[in-house]
C-alpha cells in the first residue's frame, strides 16, 4: 500500500516538473519576440526630440503666355439644316456676323450649291472671335462640296467633287404592306429599295407578285465625308424571299469593266428583257383577247399592258435594241418602238415626250430612260401602254418566259468566286437573324 501511494507521488511529482518546464520554454521563446517587437518600436540612437520645420519661398521664372491677336483667335462651329431655313438664318446659327461674306455667298456664280438647301445635311463654318467668316464647308446631295474661304478682305468660292469614304451596311427586314414599307421600317434608304427592285425585277414583278410576310437582307455601300453620311452607293449583294422561294444576287465587274448581278453560282440575273419598263406602278390593264375600250366603247382585243403611273414618270427600255420608230401614231399617240436582237421587238405608247436625242436608229441598252408617261392618243388617263412583240405579234409579256443573259465568263470565274464568298456569308448571317426575330 505504502508502494503504490509512493509510485502515486513520484508521477505528480514528475508530472509537475513537466509543467513547469514547459512554462519556461514558453516564456523563454516569447522574450526574443519581444524584443523584435521593442526593436521595430524604438530605434537605435533615435533622437526624440521634434524635428525644426522651415517654410522656404522661392522665385521661379515663368516663360511669358503669348497672347493670340483676334484674327488668329477661329473657331469651327456646325449646324444642320432644317426646313424653311435660308442662308442668312444658316450663317446666323453658325455665328457669322459678317455682311460681306452673306453678300459674296448670295451672289458668287461659284456659291450656287448652298442653295441646295437639302434638311438634314450639315455645313460647317470657321469664324474669327468678331464673328467674321474665315472658312465655309458644306457637301450637296450630289456629293458636290462647297468651299469658300476669306482671302485678306475677299472671299473666293469654289466646288469640287468631296472626298468620301465607303462604309459596308448590312440591312434585312419583313414586308408587312409594301416593299418601300418595310425598307423604311429597316432604315434602308429609298434609293437602295429602288435598286434592290431592280435586281430583281427580272424574276419578281414588284406590281404583282409581293406577299405579307416576304423577307429581304441587303448588303450596300453609304458614302461618308468627316463622319456624316453624304449619300448611299451600289447595292452589293441581296435576298429577296417572294412567296417561300429564296433570290440572291452579288455584284460583279470583271476586269474588262463589264458589271451586273449575278446568283452565287455566277448566272446572270439579268434577263434579255426586263419585266416591266416601269420602276413601280400598277397594272390598270392587263393583257386580254377581249376588253371594253373604254374610248371607243366597244369590245376589242387589248394585246398590251397598262401601267396606272403620274405623269412624267420616267419609262425604260426593256432591253438592249434600236430604235425603230419615235413619233405620233394613231390611237398610241407618242409611240416609241424598239428592234431587239432577233425577231423580238417592243411597244411604249401614250407618252408625253420622249428623251432627248432620241431618233430613228438611236442605240439603247436595257434600263435606259427613252420617254415619260402621258395620256396621249386614245387615253382618258395618265398610263403607259406597254406591248411585248414576237415576229411583229403582240405577246402577253407577264406570261412569256424571258431568255436569260450571258454569265460570268469562264476566265473571270475564280475572280468572282473570291469576290462573292463574303457577300454570300454576309447573307447567311442575316438571314438567320431575320429570321430569329421572326420567330
Amino acid at each position: 500500500m505504502q508502494d503504490n501511494e509512493g509510485a502515486i507521488l513520484a508521477q505528480k511529482q514528475t508530472l509537475q516538473d513537466r509543467i513547469i518546464r514547459r512554462r519556461w520554454l514558453v516564456a523563454l521563446s516569447t522574450f526574443p519576440l519581444l524584443g523584435i517587437a521593442v526593436a521595430f518600436g524604438i530605434a537605435p540612437a533615435t533622437d526624440p526630440h521634434p524635428v525644426e520645420l522651415k517654410t522656404v519661398i522661392e522665385n521661379i521664372a515663368l516663360p511669358q503666355a503669348t497672347v493670340l491677336n483676334e484674327g488668329n483667335n477661329a473657331f469651327w462651329r456646325e449646324t444642320r439644316i432644317q426646313r424653311g431655313d435660308t442662308i442668312a438664318s444658316l450663317l446666323n446659327r453658325l455665328q457669322v456676323e459678317d455682311d460681306a461674306a452673306l453678300s459674296f455667298i448670295k451672289n458668287a456664280k461659284d456659291a450656287k450649291t448652298l442653295y441646295q438647301l437639302a434638311p438634314g445635311r450639315n455645313v460647317r463654318a470657321q469664324t474669327s472671335a468678331s464673328g467674321e467668316l474665315i472658312a465655309l464647308r458644306y457637301i450637296a446631295s450630289d456629293s458636290t462640296q462647297l468651299t469658300v474661304d476669306r482671302e485678306g478682305d475677299h472671299f473666293k468660292a469654289s466646288e469640287q467633287a468631296a472626298p468620301l469614304d465607303t462604309h459596308i451596311v448590312m440591312k434585312s427586314g419583313v414586308i408587312r404592306s409594301s416593299l418601300f414599307g418595310a425598307t423604311d421600317a429597316a432604315g434602308v434608304p429609298d434609293a437602295i429599295a429602288t435598286q434592290l427592285a431592280e435586281v430583281f425585277s427580272s424574276d419578281i414583278d414588284f406590281h404583282l407578285d409581293i406577299r405579307k410576310g416576304d423577307r429581304f437582307s441587303v448588303v450596300y455601300e453609304t458614302l461618308y465625308n468627316n463622319g456624316d453620311p453624304v449619300k448611299t452607293g451600289r447595292v452589293l449583294a441581296a435576298e429577296f424571299v417572294n412567296q417561300g422561294k429564296a433570290y440572291r444576287a452579288v455584284y460583279f465587274k470583271d476586269r474588262e469593266g463589264r458589271e451586273g448581278y449575278y446568283t452565287p453560282q455566277g448566272k446572270n440575273l439579268r434577263k434579255a428583257f426586263l419585266r416591266s419598263p416601269l420602276e413601280f406602278s400598277r397594272i390598270t390593264s392587263g393583257f386580254s383577247l377581249a376588253r371594253f375600250h373604254p374610248v371607243l366603247k366597244t369590245w376589242r382585243a387589248h394585246k398590251g399592258v397598262d401601267y396606272g403611273a403620274p405623269i412624267g414618270t420616267h419609262v425604260r427600255a426593256t432591253s438592249d435594241g434600236v430604235v425603230a420608230f419615235v413619233g405620233k401614231q394613231n390611237g398610241y399617240g407618242n409611240l416609241i418602238v424598239l428592234q431587239h436582237a432577233g425577231n423580238f421587238s417592243t411597244a411604249y405608247g401614250h407618252l408625253s415626250r420622249f428623251a432627248n436625242s432620241l431618233h430613228k436608229g438611236t442605240r439603247i441598252k436595257q434600263g435606259d430612260v427613252i420617254g415619260y408617261v402621258g395620256m396621249t392618243g386614245m387615253a382618258t388617263g395618265p398610263h403607259l401602254h406597254y406591248e411585248f412583240r414576237v415576229a411583229g405579234v403582240q405577246r402577253n409579256p407577264l406570261t412569256l418566259p424571258m431568255p436569260q443573259a450571258f454569265p460570268i465568263a469562264a476566265q473571270y470565274k475564280n475572280d468572282f468566286v473570291a469576290f462573292a464568298q463574303p457577300l454570300t456569308a454576309q447573307l447567311e448571317m442575316l438571314r438567320d437573324l431575320n429570321l430569329a426575330s421572326v420567330d
